[in-house]
């Protein structure tokens, strides 16, 4: 089995890798890269030579292309000594045409051209433009020397599974700080130093804190081991997908923190969440400098809500388990009496449900529910667990016409078996006929199902999340699309994908063990 195994989550893997790069290809290659803008009022305010170079600086944040620009050139001359501060404001004052270079800046442009041409860039100078006679620029008319290159979907894939999973440093800040390392302490300073709360801090590391414990599900957290799935651009702008999925929501809860500076105050600052942020706390506003002792001054909010993927693994997965408990009864119910009016009856739903559109049949658990005075919307802000009961329904009752489809024609084939001839020969009841042999034999194909039941809880329902605006996973993908976000895209992808081969690796091994005659493994004797 062990060999069964590596081989499957070896393929597993290489799939997974083959449709996030078939994914790369498709978006960064087969859309026009403009239709990031269309919706970005950033944008539409820019105009001559500063739309270009924003243009740029969004492509390279999106992934398309890598971009330098002449003034960052510079720079890393002037950190490796190769230039003096004198040079690097001559180099840095070039004309508004190659022309009106002074001699220092038309020595470094030629060398930066060089340099990155070699490289396969692309380098473009964008001449000044003036005001008619005038000597000032035209809005956004200064000049720009940059260069750029489309990255390669290999480059772009390998670099993303690259950086799939991070582990912390105390390397990370690239700065000098004072006591760089980690610290073991077993009263957490969030909590005032009072409460007894083991926690692993950090200094120099990205987050402050490591390893720590509070009063939220599972208990136990770390931001050690991170998974980067991307970054939101437009759906939630500046955040990382797993953030974006796993960050709660609503409105804010409120707790006592006790800040690093010692105020005590109720906020709902999440302390634990603290990331470092490099000369925040020397340029920030008063109230930084008030709370915070150091640059790790980043820190989330705490909501009351569940998270995106909390909402939509509930609905998920409690719908998933009401689909198997009706329909695994009246399977049995259908099949035994397959002449008679209950399997008439249940084929009479199951086709409905198969016939009528899905939009169609949510919309008319929407309004009749309404009008027995269920809440047909999620209310984050005052919510009950009647608001579930609709999602759930809407889910549950097409999962169980399929269950019932599928179970009903297994038990029918199975009653036909000489086995169960066999049985009746024997003296068994049709009852015990039914729960100790065709039941079971009929039911390892649909054992197969249940691990992507549950784990498919987690993606959302589109449709059903978008008619009740269940705050879930369900419409991320499709909001990501619409907006043009490559990070949200691609990330959801992988995490499909993911989702997806497991499910089927679980699937093996959930039938192998329900029925010990499926094996695993090949018997090469």
């Amino acid at each position: 089995m062990g060999r069964y195994l590596l081989g499957r989550i070896l393929r597993g893997v290489l799939s997974v890798i083959a449709v996030v790069g078939i994914v790369m290809v498709l978006v960064y290659s087969c859309l026009d890269r403009e239709l990031v803008f269309a919706s970005d009022p950033v944008y539409s305010k820019q105009s001559g030579n500063s739309r270009e170079v924003y243009k740029m600086q969004q492509w390279e944040k999106y992934g398309y292309v890598d971009y330098v620009p002449y003034t960052a050139y510079l720079q890393q001359l002037l950190r490796d000594g190769g230039l003096t501060a004198q040079q690097y404001a001559q180099a840095a004052a070039f004309g508004n045409t190659p022309a009106q270079d002074n001699a220092q800046a038309a020595r470094y442009i030629a060398a930066f051209s060089k340099t990155y041409e070699e490289n396969g860039y692309h380098v473009v100078r964008l001449n000044g433009q003036m005001k008619g006679n005038t000597e000032k620029y035209r809005e956004g008319g200064e000049p720009r020397v940059f260069a750029y290159r489309d990255i390669p979907v290999r480059t772009r894939l390998v670099r993303y599974i690259g950086g799939l999973i991070t582990v912390d440093s105390i390397h990370y800040v690239q700065e000098q700080i004072e006591d760089r390392g980690l610290h073991f302490t077993l009263y957490d300073p969030a909590y005032g130093g009072e409460r007894f709360s083991p926690a692993i801090m950090g200094n120099g590391t990205r987050f402050k804190y490591l390893l720590y414990f509070d009063d939220r599900f599972p208990y136990v957290h770390q931001n050690l081991i991170r998974l980067n799935l991307g970054v939101s651009y437009s759906v939630d702008t500046g955040a990382e997908v797993l953030q974006t999925l796993t960050a709660s929501q609503g409105s804010f809860a409120y707790s006592t923190v006790t800040y690093p500076s010692g105020i005590t105050q109720l906020s709902a600052d999440d302390l634990h969440s603290a990331r470092y942020v490099a000369g925040s706390l020397e340029n920030g506003t008063a109230s930084v400098g008030r709370y915070f002792v150091d640059d790790y001054t980043s820190v989330q909010t705490r909501k009351s809500g569940m998270s995106k993927l909390g909402y939509s693994f509930v609905i998920g997965l409690i719908s998933a388990a009401a689909a198997y408990l009706l329909a695994v009864p009246m399977a049995l119910w259908m099949a035994r009496r397959k002449d008679h009016l209950p399997n008439k009856l249940g084929s009479l739903y199951i086709v409905f449900i198969m016939a009528v559109p899905s939009l169609a049949y949510i919309f008319l658990f929407k309004a009749v529910g309404g009008r027995l005075g269920l809440p047909t919307t999620f209310d984050m802000e005052d919510p009950t667990w009647l608001m579930y009961v609709l999602p759930i329904l809407s889910l549950a009752l097409p999962a169980a016409a399929n269950v019932m489809k599928w179970l009903r024609r297994y038990l029918i084939d199975q009653m036909s078996a000489d086995y169960v001839k066999f049985a009746r020969a024997g003296g068994l009841s049709e009852r015990e006929i039914f729960e100790e042999h065709i039941l079971k034999n009929a039911a390892v194909p649909l054992v197969h199902g249940i691990p992507a039941a549950i784990l498919f809880a987690l993606t959302g329902a589109i449709i059903t999340e978008r008619v009740y605006v269940v705050p879930g996973v369900g419409n991320v993908l499709t909001r990501a699309i619409n907006a043009y976000d490559n990070g949200v895209i691609v990330g959801m992808v992988l995490f499909y994908a993911v989702l997806s081969v497991a499910s089927v690796l679980l699937g093996d091994l959930f039938m192998a063990v329900f029925d010990p005659r499926i094996k695993l493994t090949q018997d090469r004797r």
